[in-house]
C-alpha cells in the first residue's frame, strides 16, 4: 500500500497517474498548496523541500519526495513502465530528466509570468514563451519518429511529460503547430488510468483537448 501526498498540479498528477497505471493500491492524501498545507510539520517530515508529491511505501516504510524519483521507484517496484536494463531503460530516464530539467521548470515559469502576472515583466514573458515553444519543438520532432516519447513503448517519460502538456492553454494557448504532440497527447489522454489519475486527489474539470 502506498500513501500518496499530492495536489492537482502537473507534478502531483505524475504520481497519481503512475499509481493508476501500475495498479498498486494507494491512499491519496490532499495537500492543498493554496492553503499552505505543504508547510505543515507532519508533511515536512516526508517532504523536507515542502513540495508535492511525496509517497510512503507501507510495505517497507520508505518515504520519497521528488516526482522523478517517485516514478522510477514505483516502476522498479512493479516492473512496469520502465525497462529493467538496456537502452530502453536509459531512453526513458533520459526523457524523464528532460522533463525534470526543462519542461517542468520552464513551463512553470511561463505559468507564473504569462498566466498569473502578464504585463509585469515583458522580458520574462518573452524569454519563457520562447523557451516553451522550443521545448514543444523538441517534443514534436521526437514524436514524429516515435509513437511514445522514449520509443515504441509507453513509459514513465510519457507519464512525466503529459500532465505538463495538459496545461498547454496556460503557457502556449494551443497546440496546432505541433501535430505530433497532439496525436500523442490525445492517445495518452484516452488511457483509463490517465483519466482516473488526473482527478486525484479531488475532481477537476474535464481534461482539456486540443
Amino acid at each position: 500500500m502506498i500513501d500518496l501526498y499530492t495536489w492537482t498540479t502537473p507534478n502531483g498528477r505524475k504520481a497519481s497517474i503512475m499509481l493508476e497505471e501500475i495498479g498498486l493500491p494507494y491512499t491519496a492524501h490532499s495537500i492543498d498548496i493554496g492553503k499552505d498545507e505543504q508547510f505543515k510539520p507532519e508533511f515536512l517530515k516526508i517532504s523536507p523541500n515542502n513540495r508535492i508529491p511525496a509517497i510512503v511505501d507501507r510495505d517497507n516504510g520508505l518515504s520519497l519526495f521528488e516526482s522523478g524519483a517517485i516514478l522510477i521507484y514505483l516502476a522498479d517496484k512493479t516492473g512496469k513502465l520502465l525497462a529493467r536494463d538496456g537502452e530502453a531503460r536509459w531512453r526513458a530516464i533520459e526523457w524523464l530528466m528532460w522533463q525534470m530539467g526543462g519542461v517542468g521548470p520552464m513551463f512553470g515559469q511561463a505559468h507564473h509570468f504569462l498566466k498569473y502576472n502578464r504585463g509585469k515583466a515583458p522580458y520574462a514573458e518573452e524569454r519563457y514563451a520562447a523557451e516553451v515553444k522550443r521545448l514543444y519543438g523538441v517534443l514534436d520532432k521526437q514524436l514524429a519518429v516515435h509513437e511514445y516519447v522514449a520509443g515504441k513503448d509507453y513509459t514513465i517519460a510519457d507519464v512525466a511529460i503529459w500532465p505538463w502538456v495538459s496545461r498547454y492553454d496556460w503557457h502556449i494557448g494551443e497546440l496546432k503547430d505541433y501535430p505530433n504532440v497532439i496525436r500523442w497527447y490525445r492517445a495518452v489522454a484516452a488511457r483509463p488510468a490517465v483519466q482516473r489519475g488526473y482527478h486525484v486527489p479531488v475532481k477537476q474539470p474535464d481534461i482539456p483537448m486540443p
